[in-house]
């Protein structure tokens, strides 16, 4: 027994010593050239591409020579221009759009329904409320609260507003909407309502300022400019006024569809800035995608409520609208590069490094796929080792072989 454990110890101090040992061993890499047409033309093409990908992705596509910056600095001002004839009324700026001057969010009423002459008294709850239904004053609770209601139980159970059925009696702004609203036509002249939308961008690092208005000599021409354009990818990429059609086209929507539901379309400013040109090539694009969820769904959609108040008799009145339509989220990305030296070097060195993978793949392929693949093995490792010099006396009493550092392996010479 002491003796097996005495040879584990003596086994385990020799693992640690040669381990010890190796780790300060020093690799070189070794030239060997392998005459093999098949190798040669593997090892090339690989090469071939490596290159290729770096020349055109990442300094062509990435421009990976520039220094770059992706958080520019943004201001939106929006506006929304336009007049619809609405029955008997004539409706401006002031009825339909909200706000009226707006940040990166602007929306648009499409389509009103309306409770007029709403008071603070009781008044039947509506029947499709949880538990409103009742046939006694027991079935309500006094001071009740359903939060997804419209006002406070009393404790009455009263005939319905067509005395058809009994709910429970609340205090509330009365009657209630899903009641009493009505539903107004659609506003589908809205379709050319223009939205304007102005923004600037700034590039810190690179201190260039730029904007999404054309330039003009003074404010008149400017003005008289901006009074008569419609945004065009090619012929007015500067002109920053957007119909409201063309805004639900692009985002592959239905007006007719987003008059009935609303919706939230996403008004996307993307400017991809090459400084190492003029700055004036600093051009912005637009895209359009709708945010919210799809039509088909029950949370789909856009509206809100607001109402108007005014006093008759000394009574507070009030009329509640629920408006849908179209709201307008302004989102704008910026990218800027300009070539700088570091991002250069740092990528021809990341270049060259990257060929390397030739060598790996190529020596994988040879010491496994080849025919001669022992032979190539022998060939490429060696071990040089310090040995005694028995039969030359020098000073130090060690010469070190070196071996063969130079090989040239061909498929036609016998190994």
């Amino acid at each position: 027994m002491c003796g097996a454990i005495h040879n584990f110890i003596m086994g385990l101090r020799g693992f640690i010593k040669e381990y010890f040992l190796g780790f300060w061993d020093y690799e070189t890499p070794k030239v060997m050239v392998v005459k093999n047409r098949t190798l040669g033309v593997i090892y090339r093409g690989v090469q071939f591409l490596v290159i290729t990908y770096f020349i055109w992705y990442v300094f062509i596509s990435q421009k990976a020579y520039q220094e770059s910056e992706t958080h520019p600095e943004s201001s939106v001002y929006t506006t929304m221009k336009g007049i619809a004839i609405h029955g008997d009324d004539i409706l401006d700026t002031a009825e339909y759009a909200q706000p009226s001057e707006g940040g990166d969010v602007i929306s648009t009423i499409l389509r009103r329904e309306v409770t007029y002459n709403q008071q603070q008294r009781k008044c039947a709850e509506y029947h499709q409320v949880e538990n409103a239904n009742c046939t006694s004053d027991s079935d309500c609770v006094e001071g009740e609260v359903n939060f997804n209601g419209h006002g406070r139980r009393t404790g009455r159970c009263v005939w319905y507003y067509d005395n058809t059925f009994k709910t429970c009696e609340i205090e509330s702004w009365c009657p209630v909407e899903e009641h009493a609203a009505e539903r107004e036509p659609a506003l589908v002249e809205a379709i050319n309502f223009t939205v304007f939308i102005r923004n600037s961008i700034h590039f810190p690092k690179f201190k260039v300022l730029r904007g999404n208005v054309k330039d003009a000599a003074n404010k008149r021409i400017l003005r008289r400019y901006l009074n008569k354009c419609h945004y065009d990818e090619e012929k007015e990429p500067y002109c920053p006024n957007f119909k409201l059609g063309y805004i639900a086209n692009k985002a592959r929507e239905s007006f007719s569809e987003l008059c009935q539901t609303g919706g939230v379309i996403g008004v996307f400013i993307n400017w991809q800035c090459d400084l190492d040109l003029d700055a004036s090539n600093c051009k912005p694009t637009y895209s359009f995608r709708r945010l919210d969820m799809r039509k088909d769904l029950p949370n789909s959609g856009y509206y809100y409520r607001f109402g108007k108040y005014y006093s008759k008799d000394g009574v507070e009145f009030r009329t509640l609208i629920k408006a849908f339509g179209i709201r307008l989220d302004v989102i704008v990305h910026g990218h800027a590069g300009k070539f700088s030296l570091v991002p250069t070097i740092i990528s021809i060195v990341t270049a060259m490094t990257s060929v390397g993978i030739c060598t790996i793949i190529c020596d994988w392929i040879m010491l496994t796929f080849i025919d001669k693949n022992e032979v190539y093995s022998e060939k490429k490792f060696d071990e040089v080792a310090k040995e005694p010099m028995e039969n030359i006396s020098t000073g130090f009493g060690y010469i070190v072989d070196y071996g063969s550092t130079h090989s040239d392996l061909s498929d036609g010479v016998p190994l």
